[in-house]
């Protein structure tokens, strides 16, 4: 049987949010079979508890925001992300601000932090989304036009194309295929940083967000060029980074994905609104899983194999 995962042991980090600017505490705690993914604003008294879900989504204005009774706990999608990567089914996650820590602005640092709790396996099945036709949601026209869609697939791939009109992501490579039938999340994925452009710096902070940005955590450009002086990790970092962002946005739908995803300038709005539509239509997808893991998408059925190495 492929089964339900969780963490061995609690781990810790600490961290700055990147649009609050917030000193963060961070805690992963096991969680019994069937809890899901659960975020608790332990600084609230009493704590609040925010459920991953799609629809407890509120504010996507550059992250995706948990809501609950006014309270809100944003910029969730890289250490989901994480989770989904590794394959971590139930996990309880106490913070002690409004915003998950954004760390090197990537999901590198979450990878780690779950290795070092390492992964147990629990006595049940791993329950899967699998999408049985293909559901779709766009906005905008011509150039403006934003689109994402799910269609069936026996396994988990995502194709993303992105277009900023600007030098410095023009100048790589802008469209990207990540099957995980044939790559590693943690080897080709988690390291892929945020990025931000200067211009918007003031705009942003001007709202509230943007606080905590800075080299050390996101790629960010000026009006031609990358400002960080150790340039790009992958030729591809930024489509990269927006697959990584959309992993942990549809990880939000509660289980991983039997699917494949092909987006065109999508963002976090999108993705959850693609959640939606897809739960809205009943007769688009089966939650299923595997007693044979040999049944199993290789996607999946190597997954602990190929993302739990010694950290």
């Amino acid at each position: 049987m492929l089964k339900q995962t969780t963490i061995q042991q609690t781990v810790r980090t600490v961290g700055v949010g990147l649009h609050s600017g917030t000193k963060v505490e961070l805690v992963l705690r096991p969680a019994p079979v069937n809890t899901g993914i659960i975020f608790t604003r332990i600084d609230l008294q009493p704590p609040l508890v925010f459920p991953a879900s799609a629809t407890t989504v509120g504010d996507t204005r550059m992250a995706s925001t948990l809501t609950n009774n006014g309270q809100r706990v944003s910029t969730v999608e890289h250490l989901l992300s994480a989770c989904a990567g590794l394959g971590v089914d139930n996990l309880y996650i106490d913070v002690s601000a409004e915003e998950i820590p954004i760390m090197d602005g990537s999901a590198s640092s979450f990878v780690y932090l779950l290795q070092q709790a390492g992964l147990q396996q629990q006595d049940a099945a791993k329950k899967f989304i699998r999408v049985l036709k293909p559901v779709e949601i766009r906005e905008g026209s011509g150039a403006s036009e934003k689109w994402a869609r799910l269609e069936p697939f026996d396994g988990f791939k995502l194709h993303f194309f992105i277009e900023f009109n600007h030098p410095a992501v023009d100048g790589t490579v802008q469209t990207a295929v990540v099957d995980f039938e044939k790559v590693s999340f943690v080897k080709d994925v988690a390291r892929a940083r945020t990025f931000g452009f200067m211009q918007d710096v003031e705009m942003l902070r001007g709202i509230g967000l943007a606080r905590g940005g800075s080299m050390e955590n996101a790629i960010v450009m000026d009006e031609y060029r990358i400002l960080n002086a150790d340039g790009l990790r992958f030729d591809d970092e930024f489509v990269r980074h927006k697959i990584l962002d959309a992993i942990g946005d549809l990880y939000l739908i509660g289980h991983p994905f039997l699917a494949s995803y092909t987006a065109h300038k999508s963002g976090h709005g999108l993705n959850n609104q693609l959640l939606r539509v897809l739960l809205s239509q009943p007769d688009a997808y089966e939650i299923v899983s595997f007693d044979d893991e040999k049944n199993a998408p290789v996607t999946y059925a190597e997954q602990s194999q190929r993302e739990w190495v010694a950290a």
